[in-house]
């Protein structure tokens, strides 16, 4: 019989003052900061009426004896993305994604080239693009993001994401999140609700990045949706190619009708920045039972980010529109405006 070699006494005796030396080590305390955080679950949240409506709003529906009780299925909340979960300003960061695609499809197609509104895109003005109307910009997103596949177009995105810089913070567009509304989702998760993006950006783009950037799984992802055509590539794999055919406009009732479709529960809870949420707003809190919120991200931080309305007399856009009108509706409803200059500590991670 082979004998069994075990350790010597010093051998377990020095293993076991280790242990116990470890074990007696105390543990750091954790830093001011750290209590915070741990204390605080919005700490980029300043103290005011909009903080003090999330917090009593995930207090109430999560509360199992109390009346406004929200069963975990039912927890659904729904975000819009661009002016609500990142910057949208000088321009939608999908529609620089296009614009920046527009000289390889003139490559592909030189009959473009002197042709409106690609000559104009061309010419990199984006003053000028700006102003080019809307049928135009949208001949520019189909040219530039149908007939390819699916994991092609993926591939162009992501791409097009680690290199792309923002031309005021000269940062990736992906780092341009707001953290406060990090915060929020993170909020909401731990309270087992489903958070969801329910944007006017193209569905594809957003679920590019939208795991790794705000915890949202493509399948939590609600956009605008073109069609696509299944067959098989080169090498025979089954593969579905993007079409210039619209299925859904996720934008204004758009919104509602894609939570309908693709989600099938109406929210509890929505958050918005513009004119473009104002439905999807209305379909969440409107003559609805039970705790309901509203919110929208007001943008009057000129210095640290961007201020745009014209609500409340700030500057007019085409991009991200706060109107008058949804300001008024937002006081009747009861919505929460969320102030970026008031309400929020710091607007982006990287900030100290």
């Amino acid at each position: 019989m082979r004998r069994v070699r075990r350790p010597g006494l010093a051998a377990c005796g020095l293993g076991l003052l280790i242990g116990l030396a470890v074990a007696a080590r105390p543990t750091p305390a954790p830093s001011a900061a750290a209590q915070d955080r741990a204390a605080d679950p919005l700490p980029s949240w300043n103290d005011g009426a909009a903080k003090k409506a999330l917090l009593e709003f995930v207090k109430v529906t999560t509360d199992t004896g109390g009346p406004r009780f929200v069963p975990p299925e039912k927890r659904v909340a729904t975000f819009d993305q661009d002016g609500t979960l990142w910057v949208s300003h000088p321009m939608y960061t999908q529609v620089v994604f296009c614009l920046d695609r527009v000289p390889a499809v003139v490559k592909e197609k030189p009959e473009l080239k002197d042709r409106e509104p690609f000559k104009t895109a061309l010419n990199g003005d984006l003053a000028a693009v700006a102003k080019l109307p809307m049928k135009d910009l949208e001949e520019i997103l189909v040219a530039t993001m149908t007939g390819m596949s699916v994991e092609q177009f993926q591939a162009e995105v992501r791409e097009w994401l680690a290199t792309a810089r923002h031309p005021r913070y000269r940062r990736p567009y992906t780092e341009l999140v707001y953290q406060p509304m990090l915060e929020v989702l993170k909020y909401f998760r731990a309270n087992g609700y489903k958070t969801y993006i329910v944007t006017g950006g193209g569905q594809d783009f957003v679920r590019v990045y939208a795991e790794r950037v705000y915890g949202i799984p493509p399948e939590q992802v609600v956009g605008t949706a073109g069609g696509t055509k299944y067959g098989f590539d080169k090498d025979g794999r089954p593969t579905l190619t993007k079409e210039p055919r619209l299925l859904l406009n996720d934008n204004f009732a758009g919104k509602p009708e894609g939570i309908h479709l693709m989600i099938g529960r109406r929210p509890h809870a929505a958050f918005g920045n513009s004119t473009g949420d104002r439905e999807m707003l209305e379909y969440t809190t409107v003559k609805n039972p039970g705790a309901r919120l509203g919110m929208l991200v007001l943008h009057d931080a000129a210095e640290r980010e961007y201020a745009y309305g014209p609500a409340r007399g700030l500057p007019d856009t085409q991009v991200g529109t706060f109107s008058v009108a949804l300001d008024e509706e937002a006081k009747e409803r009861g919505w929460t405006v969320i102030s970026m200059k008031s309400d929020w500590k710091r607007i982006f991670p990287w900030e100290p």
